[in-house]
């Protein structure tokens, strides 16, 4: 929906994956999702699906760059890249990317409004037209069992998200995936957005929601692929206007 043509080639859809993952990292420090060392997001890479890019391990978001991504095979291992991994991230994302073929990216960090959200246990209301884009397409995963460093609880959580594009993980935060990493990371940029609004209009009264017949069908406008693809596209043109470092 942009208007530009995908890429064709393994190397330019690699390529153009890793501009969006490094874009979408340098955005989320400027969103202030960055939490120290905590956060990740993953591409699959076109090659060698069993494979994904995650940014390295204690690296600032606001500056890694194309050239830090590290590339990652099924056990762990660092294959492209020089760094470490974050053993949670790769609990989490392994799980994720092995369970949905059709995920490209998964993004989980420690937003404060998803963090916050997130200890109440509960799926998030149709209050906004924006808010549609996760009605009836997000979960709930309530077995918070510390750090995710088993590997079961990682099964669990992939269990838990489904054929969903988010689940809130209770006490923990927010995971969105996506078909593209645009869609990934807008669907995180825009759920933490909606806890925050159904935060703020739960602490001043009682919000009136979205009716279900009117939420099904905004949800089937704003929670396309295309329209997550849209959505991100100028956040990309301005994040690499503005830091052109980070295609290096």
């Amino acid at each position: 929906m942009s208007g530009a043509r995908p890429p064709r080639t393994v190397e330019e859809e690699r390529h153009y994956r890793q501009q969006r993952l490094a874009a979408s990292l340098r955005l989320f420090a400027k969103f202030g999702f960055d939490d120290g060392a905590g956060g990740h997001i993953t591409a699959r890479d076109p090659e060698y699906p069993e494979q994904f890019w995650i940014n390295p391990f204690g690296m600032h978001f606001a500056q890694v760059r194309v050239s830090d991504l590290l590339l990652v095979d099924a056990e762990g291992n660092v294959v492209s890249g020089s760094g470490s991994v974050n053993p949670a991230g790769f609990t989490i994302h392994s799980h994720i990317h092995a369970a949905r073929p059709d995920v490209v990216s998964a993004v989980h960090t420690h937003s404060v409004y998803g963090r916050a959200w997130a200890t109440l246990g509960r799926r998030l209301d149709p209050l906004t037209q924006d808010a549609c884009a996760f009605y009836e397409d997000h979960e709930v995963f309530d077995g918070f069992g510390g750090v995710v460093l088993d590997s079961e609880e990682g099964k669990r959580i992939a269990e838990r998200l489904g054929g969903a594009k988010a689940v809130i993980l209770r006490n923990h935060g927010l995971l969105t995936v996506g078909s593209s990493v645009q869609e990934a990371a807008w669907w995180f940029i825009s759920m933490d957005r909606s806890c925050q609004v159904q935060l703020l209009a739960e602490a001043a009264g009682s919000p009136v929601p979205i009716a279900h017949e009117v939420a099904r069908a905004t949800a089937e406008t704003m929670g396309t692929a295309g329209m997550g693809r849209l959505n991100f596209h100028p956040l990309y043109a301005d994040i690499v206007r503005a830091q052109p470092d980070l295609l290096e």
